[in-house]
């Protein structure tokens, strides 16, 4: 089992200087997952959150070989680095033994959505690369619109709560699920307060032969609305509530990793967050009860995949 002393240890790959918000997760994610290697790491970044903060011109927080992708095409970047890898190496310009790890990461704006064709594309070609996604439910570099990952209920930008509406009227889309059924050897969902267990995925995902995907929440004071000192908290309500389930899937086996000894209810997962203010109107309470019963039936789905 990984300990905390010796991960801070390690180099740091993502180091200080960057310009994220106060209370941000992404730094903490990342400075996990880069962890998870020790081999020479080749990133590409879409555009994003992580990207523009970490790369303010002249500086940058990357203490790797990094590469700034369109919002749409960090997939593509990064099997196509890959791909150069392997020609490299058969015409005998890199070592035989050589080992390089391909990173491709992006926000749920850039994967979720705009960067979806080519995450699929990649991963079905089969390259060698791990793909994270950092979950902040919006696009939170640009606004905070609503994605396909933001949940039911939660008032955005370009979808407001008000006479109208109660918020986002649609389901949060499951990339995860989606990514599963491109048959690959590994997808998993995590999220940063439970450290091991992203750390042990991260390390799974390099090691794999083969495209591998980490679908990570983050938390996200600015258009999650709540205080900034309680992130890690309300990862740790999402997962006990099972709005953000914690398990792999390592050649089509599925496996949970956190079952709550009390699944709490939705609702103290909602109260924190100012984005869901609106649905403690007596108008909307149809829009609790709808997404607990949303989340029940994923959960409840879930424990049957895993039982299989």
């Amino acid at each position: 089992m990984a300990k905390l002393k010796d991960l801070a240890a390690m180099e740091d790959r993502l180091v200080a200087g960057h310009g994220m918000c106060l209370g941000c997760g992404i730094p903490l994610i990342f400075k996990i997952i880069l962890r998870a290697t020790e081999d020479p790491l080749i990133i590409a970044n879409a555009t994003g959150c992580l990207e523009v903060c970490t790369t303010i011109f002249p500086r940058t927080s990357w203490n790797v070989t990094w590469i700034h992708s369109a919002f749409e095409n960090a997939a593509s970047t990064i099997a196509g680095v890959e791909s150069m890898y392997k020609a490299l190496k058969k015409k005998g310009r890199i070592p035989e033994d050589k080992k390089i790890k391909f990173l491709g990461v992006g926000g749920d704006g850039g994967t979720y959505d705009i960067g979806l064709q080519a995450l699929s594309g990649a991963v079905e070609r089969g390259h060698d690369i791990v793909y994270v996604c950092y979950d902040n439910n919006a696009y939170a570099n640009t606004g905070g619109q609503r994605s396909s990952a933001t949940p039911f209920g939660a008032s955005a930008t370009t979808s407001p709560e008000g006479a109208e509406s109660p918020g986002k009227l649609q389901r949060r889309k499951d990339l995860t699920k989606i990514l599963v059924a491109h048959n690959i050897p590994y997808v998993a969902q995590a999220s940063p307060n439970r450290w091991q267990d992203l750390y042990k995925k991260a390390q799974k995902a390099f090691e794999i032969e083969g495209p591998a995907f980490l679908n990570v929440l983050c938390f996200c004071p600015t258009e999650w609305k709540y205080d900034e000192s309680q992130g890690i908290r309300l990862a740790q309500t999402a997962i006990d509530t099972c709005v953000w389930p914690l398990y792999e899937v390592e050649n089509g086996k599925y496996k949970i990793n956190y079952i709550p000894k009390e699944k709490k209810p939705v609702l103290e997962w909602i109260k924190p967050q100012g984005r869901f203010r609106h649905l403690f109107k007596e108008e909307n309470a149809w829009v609790l009860e709808e997404y607990q019963k949303q989340v029940d039936e994923d959960w409840e789905e879930l424990n049957k995949l895993a039982k299989l």
